[in-house]
């Protein structure tokens, strides 16, 4: 579809790694997949395959079984377009325009100071070498390619009922190989507003802007419960600390850019009276070295940093008060966890990111529960917390978790084909992260998903990398799980 460059053309399987690389090549921001959904169904016509864009946007292609196993169970094979896009304060990539630009090490892919796309670029592209490969042993294919996912859950949100035919269903979005996931927590978001009348800077006031930055980030599902640092939360901290020593005026509070990102930076405007300016470094260095002890071990790399900055206007003090005050009280992080599947998150929250200036701001909340009545019980606190102020506060993007069926014909399938072509027993997992699984499976009753992937290391996160030699053995595995499919009757 596209020439390989620099060590694509190194990595195998290259029908794997070929696709792989269209989708580094083509920017694919959460609803910015047009582009890449375009080039996806022009080439997918060129094999002849039959092609459909549905009112939501995504993208489903349909295989013919192979010769003499038309009456085989049909499989859907799912994934989806959009990545996160989160990069490097200093990094001058453009994810509406730049290519991803990857690098191999040690045998591992990744991208140094943006996300790489693995998740779910990879899953996308062992589908398209599925459909590309015309020696796989398959019953009938049909391929749902989503848009986004990672900003909402759209695409299979938007998936109509009666679209799909199979009854199987391989979702190939997870992040951790040898592991087959059967359930996944449900969440939604609460988005909160409110507005403010801007005040003029007075004199004898200096602007200057505080950064906090160097945290590791990472997946709100996958890493919430390692307890790593939120670049919002600690500048929050760190503002309400400051104003106990000096007269302290907010102008701005930004951080965060992804709501399922655990945030890795965060900058507040402020202005102090002169006389004050001088003691910021020292108050900061202080604060540097509480908050690293406080992180020892999970985020050493916190780095507290101020730097003069303009700024024409300054929230009221009242205002001030109520944002600072409500987000230092909300909740993050992991609220329980499961008592039905040990070492799994049951809830938690993710305040993702925020967005104050002198006329108002707004702030997103993530909440995910195994339950959906823990997301929901979650959400309403914070919409709670807010009212107290007067703050509107809203959930939005309401979908269901995927309940495990350790029963499963489909899983008992997979774990066969493991054992006997990799000489080893696989786990069964649950994951706090949500997946499209949930939200398809209400929509289609009765159909049996199980979901697998190669191994990736800090997805939502600069320096994502997926383990090179995982992506083969997914690739191996799904052409063995498909073949083994094809030889069952189909019960219709």
């Amino acid at each position: 579809m596209v020439d390989m460059s620099f060590s694509f053309y190194e990595l195998h399987p290259k029908i794997v790694w070929g696709h792989f690389a269209t989708l580094c090549a083509i920017p694919r921001a959460s609803k910015q997949e047009a582009k890449l959904r375009a080039t996806l169904y022009d080439w997918a016509r060129g094999l002849g395959l039959d092609c459909k864009v549905d009112a939501t946007g995504n993208l489903i292609i349909r295989k013919p079984a192979s010769p003499g196993y038309e009456r085989a169970p049909g499989v859907v094979l799912q994934a989806h377009l959009d990545m996160v896009c989160q990069k490097n304060a200093d990094s001058p990539h453009d994810f509406s325009c730049d290519p991803i630009r990857p690098r191999a090490l040690n045998g591992w892919l990744k991208a140094e100071d943006t996300t790489l796309g693995a998740d779910n670029g990879i899953g996308v592209a062992l589908i398209l070498a599925a459909l590309e490969d015309g020696n796989l042993v398959h019953g009938p294919l049909e391929v749902l390619l989503t848009v986004d996912e990672e900003a909402g859950m759209g695409g299979a949100s938007g998936l109509e009922c009666g679209v799909l035919q199979g009854q199987l269903m391989l979702n190939l979005d997870t992040e951790e190989w040898g592991e087959f996931y059967l359930g996944c927590a449900g969440g939604l978001d609460v988005n909160v507003a409110r507005s403010g009348v801007a005040e003029p800077i007075t004199d004898g006031l200096e602007t200057c802007q505080i950064a906090l930055s160097g945290l590791r980030g990472g997946h709100s599902g996958v890493n919430i419960h390692e307890e790593r640092g939120n670049g919002i939360k600690l500048l929050v901290r760190v503002l309400r600390e400051l104003e106990r020593t000096m007269p302290l005026r907010l102008a701005s509070l930004h951080g965060g850019n992804a709501r399922n990102a655990l945030p890795r930076e965060a900058f507040a405007t402020i202005a102090v009276p002169a006389a004050d300016r001088g003691r910021l470094p020292v108050a900061l260095c202080r604060l540097q070295e509480v908050l690293r002890q406080e992180l020892k071990g999970v985020d050493d790399g916190l780095s507290l940093e101020v730097a003069d900055a303009a700024a024409d206007s300054l929230m009221s003090l009242r205002e001030q008060e109520i944002w600072l005050g409500s987000l230092h009280a909300a909740p993050h992080g992991v609220r329980r966890m499961s008592r039905q599947v040990p070492g799994v998150v049951d809830t938690s929250n993710n305040l993702g990111m925020v967005d104050l200036h002198p006329n108002g701001g707004l702030c997103n909340f993530m909440v995910r529960s195994l339950l959906d009545s823990g997301s929901l019980a979650l959400a309403d606190e914070i919409v709670s917390l807010f009212a107290l102020s007067g703050t509107q506060a809203e959930t939005a993007g309401y979908y269901p978790g995927w309940m495990p069926n350790p029963a499963s014909p489909l899983l008992a399938v997979c774990q066969r084909v493991y054992r006997r072509d990799f000489g080893a027993d696989s786990h069964v997992q649950v994951i706090h992260a949500g997946l499209e699984c949930g939200i398809i499976g209400s929509k289609y009753p009765g159909m049996d998903i199980v979901s697998f992937g190669p191994t990736i290391r800090g997805a939502h996160a600069p320096g994502e990398a997926v383990d090179i030699e995982s992506v083969g053995k997914c690739w191996d595995l799904l052409k063995a799980i498909l073949a083994e499919l094809a030889t069952q009757e189909c019960s219709a």
